[in-house]
């Protein structure tokens, strides 16, 4: 399905389920659900997923971010916008994807892939895909993006995707016990290439 255009930004008019659901070559998004719990629910509990990201948590927690993902989002709202990825072919939920604003024009992306379904280039398929709803359909001028030092695959995903490293903040995330460095990508509108996005 097409992106929307001319898209209002920085309003409180939401954008509704239509806007927000598109496809790329093997994958279908759409904004989160109720009935996504169990899958959201799966994400947050998989070691593998959740290395890079954050500390286990109890389940009422994680039921509270998902529900803050569930309302109608606006780019005027202060959370997430939450895509579910699914694979076309089986239907099957792979991963969640989207974007908070951060500032004028500004956005930082962020993306989780089911293990079950890491290792096939969906990461960056759906990364490509959500850059192309921030720049063509938002309109918006830089995403960003903070990965925890280590972590080599998001750092690969978001370089083959066009992100540049732009820095290092030392010891700034404590995760599993440690303190671990954060890395900061950034992309610029100017910088896409609508050809690196079909």
């Amino acid at each position: 399905m097409p992106l929307p255009r001319g898209a209002p930004m920085h309003t409180d008019t939401p954008f509704n389920d239509a806007q927000l659901t598109f496809d790329s070559a093997h994958l279908v998004y759409r904004p989160l659900s109720p009935d996504d719990w169990p899958f959201f629910l799966s994400l947050q509990r998989d070691d593998k997923v959740m290395r890079f990201v954050a500390d286990p948590r109890p389940d009422a927690q994680r039921m509270q971010d998902f529900a803050a993902r569930l309302p109608p989002w606006t780019p005027a709202s202060a959370r997430w916008l939450c895509l579910l990825i699914s694979e076309k072919r089986s239907g099957q939920p792979v991963g969640v994807t989207g974007f908070v604003m951060r500032g004028e024009d500004i956005a930082e992306v962020g993306f989780l892939l089911s293990s079950a379904f890491q290792g096939r280039g969906y990461g960056y398929e759906s990364l490509r895909a959500l850059c192309r709803l921030a720049f063509e359909g938002c309109g918006l001028r830089r995403l960003a993006a903070t990965v925890t030092g280590g972590n080599i695959a998001s750092k690969k995903t978001l370089e083959k995707a066009g992100f540049l490293q732009e820095g290092t903040l030392r010891e700034s995330y404590f995760l599993g016990g440690q303190w671990h460095d954060d890395w900061l990508f950034g992309l610029l509108a100017r910088d896409y290439l609508p050809e690196r996005y079909p």
